[in-house]
Parts: C-alpha cells; structure tokens; sequence
C-alpha cells in the first residue's frame, strides 16, 4: 500500500513540474494531432503547418473549433478533436506549437551506401 501511495506521489510530483511547453507537447501526441499536421508540426499533404505560428491566432481557431465554428469543409475535421480541449489544454497546445523547437534527431544515416554486394 505504501508503494502504491508513494508511486501515486512521484507521479503527480513529476505531472505537476511539467512546463506548460511539455504538458502541450503530451497533449499534441496524446490527442492525435500529429496524425494530421506531423510529427514535427509542419503539416501534411492538405493539413496545414503549425509550428511557430502565432500562438493567438492558434488560440482563436482551436476555440472556434470548440465552439463548432468552421469555415469550410475541412476545418469541420477539426471540430471533434477540440470539442473536449478546456482552456488550460488549448494555452498549452498553443504554447507548444508557437514556441516549437525541433529536438527530433535524424532518422536516417547519411553514410548509408546503397552499392554494395546487394546482400544476396
């Protein structure tokens, strides 16, 4: 019982140290937004980029969409992602996306050579 206690402690501690940058960062993966706008924020095919864009100007269109506003067809995708976003959710996904700061490393290697034996 202490374990669980004491886990449960750690846990909010740790929550509660969050920045609000962090807490908008969890909620971009928690909430699916990168499914659509990317890993990185910059968009996708038709979805647009949201990295470094102006963070009342976010703050406006994730409300409008809370309050099922849209202005054309597509945004109305964005209507059921933010109906559940509270104030404090939306200054944090905000805050995340204006400040955003690429710390991903590459994926890929760059002195990978494609010519070789073939691996046969």
């Amino acid at each position: 019982m202490r374990f669980i206690a004491l886990f449960f402690t750690l846990f909010v501690s740790l929550h509660a140290t969050m920045t609000l940058y962090e807490k908008g960062q969890e909620l971009y993966f928690q909430k699916g937004c990168n499914g659509c706008h990317g890993i990185k924020a910059g968009g996708m095919t038709t979805y647009p980029a949201l990295a470094n864009r102006a963070k009342g100007f976010l703050t406006y269109k994730l409300k409008q969409f809370r309050d099922k506003i849209s202005q054309n067809q597509q945004q109305k995708m964005m209507i059921p992602f933010a109906t559940g976003l509270r104030d404090k959710e939306i200054d944090a996904l905000t805050t995340f996306l204006s400040d955003f700061v690429d710390t991903q490393e590459e994926q890929y290697d760059s002195s990978y050579e494609t010519w070789g034996d073939g691996g046969s």
